[in-house]
């Protein structure tokens, strides 16, 4: 059974609340996404430390429910 985006960005979102996500469904099948993530929390982390932030949110369900993810994290431009 595949993920819907909004499952995967509501999960997320409820993890890290003041992420800005963005899903793309790369093949058309629920079950490859790109998801660009940025957060606040994430400046000055290590970006392996970023992906396990957004992994751990997923609660287990990459490699199961969610077969592929491309994963991009940030922390917002300053200029923003």
């Amino acid at each position: 059974m595949a993920m819907a985006a909004h499952e995967i960005e509501a999960m997320i979102v409820a993890a890290i609340p003041d992420a800005h996500v963005e899903i793309t469904d790369l093949a058309g099948d629920g079950d490859h996404y790109a998801a660009r993530v940025v957060s606040e929390s994430f400046r000055g982390v290590p970006r392996v430390r970023q992906h396990q932030a957004v992994y751990a949110a997923l609660g287990g369900r990459m490699g199961g429910v969610l077969h592929a993810l491309q994963l991009t994290t940030a922390a917002p431009d300053k200029e923003l």
